[in-house]
């Protein structure tokens, strides 16, 4: 069978199948630690709207992973990080697009944090991890954390 693209995204496989490529957004998320709490926040827009993630967001372009997490984090939470070590990539597929998401656990290095785009925010322990309503996504995360086995 032949393999073709449409320039629109599409591809088809032979004469009867069709495939959608789904865009990729590459974002990052500090799994920011104090003691053996993490930092959740909920959402306060959009979609996805109260639902819990670990803070973050969109790598920009020439960015690295790691300056994206400093910039977003400086943007939503106002706060300083230091990154201590990547925990994980996730790899999920939402309806609309494919996230591709570098998870690093950090600790605060200057300030306290401020909610500036999330509407809620807690330090949660491991056992408390699972009291909150996660983004599928962060659900992946949250294994990792409390010993489950997420593909890197």
């Amino acid at each position: 069978m032949a393999v073709g693209e449409t320039g629109n995204g599409t591809v088809y496989k032979g004469s009867i199948e069709r495939v959608n490529i789904m865009k990729t957004v590459n974002v990052v998320a500090a799994i920011i630690c104090n003691g053996s709490k993490y930092f959740a926040t909920q959402r306060g827009y959009g979609e996805f709207k109260d639902w819990w993630e670990f803070p973050g967001g969109k790598i920009e372009p020439n960015e690295t992973p790691e300056e994206a997490l400093h910039r977003e984090i400086k943007e939503e939470l106002d706060i300083e990080i230091t990154i201590d070590t990547h925990l994980v990539t996730v790899d999920y597929d939402y309806p609309k697009f494919h996230l591709h998401m570098y998870c690093y656990l950090c600790h605060v290095s200057s300030g306290e944090p401020t909610l500036i785009e999330a509407e809620s925010a807690r330090w949660l322990s491991k056992e408390e991890l699972s009291s909150v309503n996660w983004l599928p996504a962060d659900i992946l995360v949250v294994m990792k954390l409390v010993g489950g086995t997420v593909k890197q």
